[in-house]
């Protein structure tokens, strides 16, 4: 087998190559911790003896359940060594989203961050009958003969006979071993199945398009459970740059300009999130003024950049000027210019998209899903298309079904679901991944993930697109999902999906009393605190496209429901139908 088409055996053959450079680090107070290439390797083959010790078999499935953190990243590439079958789960599950995922992958060993998701495990362990030991990252004093932690089994001595059983392993490793089984989200997840191969081939295909090399480095923000984050890691720690890890996303802000990395993947929010509040700093009416003129300036700069051209004499003129005053300090909020500085797990809007563009920092979108590994299209900084997606990833297709939805194949796909043969044979078609969402192809090969015709609502005011609005309420971090309603009725409404860690923070600050999310979610003072940010949002809007009414949901939108698309858009009738009871509520005032 080559060795560059198994993750285990590329990081190791980076490792050796970049010994003395520094591959990962992490804040402790005010300094740092971090680890050599050759300090990371040790680390990694030390912990693949003891898992050997531990007799995990090849094919076995070991669990991560932890925020971000260094020894997420050696637990990850020591099951892979052994070759074994990772399974990560979001440091936000619920304790029914635990039990479902470690239960239906039967995950044998489980990593935990500490204290807090140990008590999750405990919750449900009586229900994990394959689950037979848990590792916690962090020290904690626990008497269960199941518990250790990762301190305790690296100062234990490996047996003499693992070293010899490891390299084996690596020897008899295949491409197409399955690596991991990544769960989408909901209630009923899908196990979906992917292969060295498929992430191999994908690192060597974005060799092409985005390069990573020394002495870049990179801020991990995006929980590792997320397939890009999990993609980005592995490229990062394959060609020797160096990977700064986020354990807590809250603190990004801070970090992104204490760090300045030059490898940056995000979601759309956060880049709305600084969009946002670029333009609420912005408070007096010359502020505003001076804003909007410092973007507009910079734009057709960039404009005429990408088309190989140089400004006319009249934004030459303006550019140091408007630089000076606003855009540079957008990119020291962003931590410094970037060399990669990419968008995945959503689209981004278009004018978030050109505000960044404007003071000089390319938001390279991508696009993909879980079933990809999960990249299927990527914008680079030397083929960039602004409105765009990108291309297909080089030795990959594309194409655009009759009805409008994007088909795609590649090396990349998933071996399938685990223990799901009948969802495998729907998404996969003669070897076309259905990824749910429309899209269009341009004569250069540029793929728009496009809004289809069918979501857009008509009210009685008009024609409505919701994702812009819906987009401007996720700008507030206390809402985490949106769906605007109301095809056919006489205004617009919307479903709202609050983050647990900013309700239970409201909730302090508002010093409420409560016993559930439930009950949270239903108090009038709360209710009276999202109306008021949805309405400052809604009176920035064209009557027609004001809010009239609103609910909060604690159930996540999910995929495996038919709720989302494989990008995560609303399906806004399967959403109707889901939650009709809640938006006949709504309307009920209207009819009365």
């Amino acid at each position: 087998m080559a060795a560059e088409q198994h993750l285990a055996r590329l990081f190791r053959s980076t490792a050796r190559r970049h010994a003395h450079r520094a591959a990962t680090r992490v804040r402790r107070g005010n300094g740092w911790r971090t680890m050599t290439y050759e300090r990371l390797a040790a680390e990694v083959e030390a912990l693949a003896r003891h898992l050997i010790d531990l007799d995990v078999q090849p094919g076995d499935r070991v669990g991560i359940f932890s925020p971000n953190r260094p020894e997420w990243s050696v637990a990850d590439l020591a099951a892979l060594s052994v070759r074994a079958v990772v399974v990560p789960v979001y440091p936000t599950a619920t304790d029914a989203l635990l039990e479902l995922v470690l239960g239906h992958a039967e995950v044998s060993v489980l990593f935990v961050f500490g204290t807090a998701e140990l008590d999750a495990v405990k919750r449900v362990w009586s229900a994990l009958p394959r689950l037979r030991t848990v590792i916690v990252f962090d020290v904690i004093s626990d008497s269960d003969p199941r518990v250790t932690t990762f301190d305790l089994v690296r100062a234990k001595p490996p047996s003499r006979s693992s070293s010899a059983a490891l390299e084996q392993r690596l020897e008899q490793a295949e491409a197409d071993d399955l690596a991991s089984i990544v769960y989408t989200s909901g209630r009923t997840p899908l196990g979906v199945m992917l292969s060295h191969r498929g992430f191999a081939d994908q690192l060597a295909a974005l060799e092409g398009v985005v390069t990573f090399a020394p002495p870049d480095h990179s801020l991990c923000l995006l929980p590792l459970a997320h397939s890009l984050e999990r993609l980005w890691t592995f490229g990062v720690l394959t060609r020797g740059c160096l990977n700064t890890y986020l354990p807590d996303p809250r603190q990004v802000a801070a970090m992104l300009a204490l760090v300045r990395p030059t490898l940056l993947v995000a979601t759309p929010r956060l880049y709305h999130l600084v969009y946002e509040a670029w333009y609420r700093s912005a408070r007096t009416a010359s502020q505003r003024r001076r804003l909007r003129w410092a973007i507009r300036v910079g734009a057709a700069a960039q404009r005429a950049h990408l088309a190989g051209r140089q400004p006319s004499p009249a934004i030459a003129a303006q550019l140091p000027l408007a630089d000076r005053l606003v855009l540079r300090r957008v990119r020291a909020a962003m931590g410094g210019p970037k060399r990669v500085m990419a968008c995945g797990g959503g689209v981004l809007r278009r004018d978030v998209e050109d505000f960044f563009s404007a003071a000089g920092m390319l938001v390279c979108q991508v696009y993909g899903v879980t079933e990809a590994s999960p990249l299927i299209a990527v914008n680079s900084p030397t083929a960039f298309k602004l409105g765009t997606v990108g291309r297909a990833l080089p030795g990959s297709e594309l194409r655009i079904a009759d009805d409008g939805e994007i088909w795609y194949r590649g090396p990349n796909l998933m071996l399938g679901y685990w223990k799901d043969e009948a969802a495998t044979r729907e998404a996969v078609v003669d070897s076309w991944l259905r990824t749910g969402d429309c899209g269009r192809l341009d004569a250069d090969g540029f793929l728009t993930v496009a809004e289809p015709a069918q979501d857009r609502i008509v009210t009685a005011g008009g024609d409505v697109s919701p994702a812009p609005i819906e987009e401007r309420l996720l700008a507030d971090p206390l809402f985490e999902q949106a769906v605007l309603l109301g095809d056919g009725r006489p205004y617009l409404t919307v479903l709202l999906k609050p983050s647990r860690d900013q309700l239970e923070a409201l909730a302090e600050r508002l010093q409420l009393r409560w016993h559930s999310l439930d009950e949270l979610v239903r108090d009038p003072r709360v209710l009276k605190e999202v109306r008021s940010r949805v309405a400052a949002v809604s009176a920035r809007l064209p009557r027609n496209q004001r809010i009239g009414d609103l609910r909060l949901l604690l159930e996540d939108l999910s995929r495996e429901h038919g709720l989302l698309t494989g990008s995560l858009r609303a399906r806004r009738r399967q959403v109707e139908q889901r939650f009709a009871g809640l938006i006949e509520e709504m309307y009920g005032k209207a009819r009365h």
